[in-house]
């Protein structure tokens, strides 16, 4: 849309004139953050400008734009298309090698795009839009691993290519050749106030545009007011995705706009109505390359995949990889998250936390209606469960007397080390659980095929770590958590007792 995204496509038409050694552009972004609507702005300008020479755009749901074979062939038509000194140095490579299109990647690249380039030295661009929908069985891009082998070869020419940061393609770019030529641009860390403007005026453009063409919207009304512009924003948190759908959920010729527009606001915080709009299909997507993508044993990974997302779903208070590792005892978490990268905020290294980027796809998980792929859908009562046995069984394990090695008699407050004690002796995984494990508690509910699981693990608690979880919460500081959480027990226990005099 006109007047947005100014910022972005000035720093990408200035990386495209400028003669700076990065000849790769990498626009890296999170399922839905408008990678593709960027691609394809800046294709036209540089179209329009005579600069472009050739696009691929992917799709998955397209077999010709989801075939990686497809890839060089097309680029090299359009640029015999565009130039006429390529054109001719095709022709003699197609009647050499007319089979040249069924051959490998390897060789298609070598003939079609780098011999023809070489020979004729034309300055141009080449854009890829979405490379990670592309079906590629490779553990980096093979897209991206044979450019890495050619790219010196063809000076003059540069690549724009966007893909969501997944194994694959983070590993393409991580090659040596290519590294130090690329410039990357992250969708999810450009200025939230930039993004939220520009989301914020594709908002009032819209519903100004429904107004006009609806005889239901009044237009001497104040509609939407400027607070529900604001919710829809503060919703939005930077999904260009989630702003797309939105309007299109309010326009539904089926329901009076104003209605729609209110089911979503009415719920400052929730974004339970969106469930039939096309993000939940993006994020079944998503799901499905990520649960293919996990490059360990099989098995063992699809039987943990629901137990890991439901655990970063529902965690009272984001945890990193090490610390959800060691929760849930799951010693290889690092592959499933890695191929979550389009869906959470996977920092590197084991001690960074793991984020959530959007509420929608925890809202969409929790929900059966929305998420109608068993292998995803997270039952809260099920994985506040799983979560709770969990604490229970790393406090049990872990748990001890003087856990820290204190002096007897020490005062806390003259242990000079005693952060890095804590750290040391109880760590992020351990306190988490001692904590929270009452918060997962209430989350289970009546009827819940784990109820008699859970009390007899209660019941094996208290006898035995009563006094060293005291111990860990008062070393933590936390000894108030405690008063609370044996209040959460005898709440729970009086649900659990009404639901079985029930029957």
């Amino acid at each position: 849309m006109n007047g947005t995204r100014k910022e972005i496509l000035q720093g990408i038409e200035h990386w495209l004139k400028s003669e700076q050694k990065q000849r790769i552009f990498w626009l890296n972004g999170l399922a839905g953050t408008g990678k593709s609507t960027i691609a394809q702005s800046f294709a036209q300008m540089a179209f329009a400008d005579g600069r472009l020479g050739a696009s691929f755009f992917c799709s998955r749901d397209v077999e010709d734009q989801s075939n990686i074979q497809a890839i060089f062939p097309t680029l090299a038509f359009q640029l015999a298309h565009q130039n006429l000194p390529f054109q001719k140095e095709l022709f003699q490579v197609l009647k050499k090698h007319p089979g040249v299109r069924k051959q490998s990647l390897c060789v298609q690249m070598e003939e079609l795009i780098v011999g023809p380039l070489k020979t004729t030295n034309i300055p141009t661009l080449i854009i890829i839009d979405a490379l990670d929908e592309c079906k590629d069985k490779e553990p980096a891009s093979a897209i991206l691993s044979i450019l890495s082998r050619h790219v010196s070869e063809i000076p003059n020419v540069k690549f724009f290519i966007t893909g969501r940061p997944e194994t694959r393609i983070r590993s393409g770019f991580r090659l040596k050749s290519l590294h130090p030529i690329t410039e990357v641009l992250k969708l999810h860390e450009v200025k939230p106030e930039t993004v939220n403007s520009d989301i914020k005026l594709f908002f009032q453009t819209q519903f100004t545009e429904l107004v006009e063409e609806q005889s239901d919207c009044s237009s001497t009304e104040d509609w939407p007011s400027p607070s529900e512009i604001d919710i829809l924003c503060e919703k939005a948190a930077g999904f260009f995705i989630y702003a797309s759908t939105v309007v299109k959920f309010v326009k539904s010729s089926n329901h009076p706009p104003a209605e729609q527009l209110k089911m979503i606001t009415s719920f400052p915080h929730s974004t339970s109505h969106e469930w039939s709009s096309g993000i939940d299909i993006l994020y079944t997507q998503v799901l499905e390359q990520a649960a293919m993508d996990v490059d360990v044993d099989k098995e063992k990974v699809n039987s943990s995949f629901r137990t890991v997302i439901g655990a970063v779903v529902l965690v009272l208070n984001p945890l990193s990889a090490k610390a959800l590792s060691d929760l849930l005892g799951v010693p290889y978490i690092s592959a499933i998250l890695r191929s979550l990268h389009s869906l959470l905020l996977v920092p590197p290294g084991q001690d960074a936390v793991v984020h959530i980027f959007h509420k929608s796809f925890p809202d969409f998980l929790i929900d059966q209606r929305r998420c109608t792929d068993h292998r995803f859908f997270v039952d809260p009562s099920i994985y506040h469960t799983e979560i709770l046995l969990s604490c229970l069984r790393l406090m049990g394990e872990n748990l001890k007397k003087n856990i820290c090695g204190l002096d007897d008699y020490a005062a806390l407050s003259e242990v000079k080390d005693l952060s890095d004690c804590k750290k040391d002796h109880i760590g992020d995984a351990l306190e988490y659980a001692c904590c929270f494990w009452t918060k997962h508690l209430l989350g289970i509910l009546d009827g819940s095929p784990g109820v008699e699981e859970v009390q007899e693990a209660i019941d094996k608690f208290f006898p035995t770590c009563l006094l060293f979880w005291m111990e860990a919460l008062i070393l933590m500081g936390k000894l108030a958590i405690g008063v609370h959480a044996l209040n959460d027990v005898q709440q729970w226990y009086t649900s659990v007792s009404y639901m079985w005099s029930c029957y």
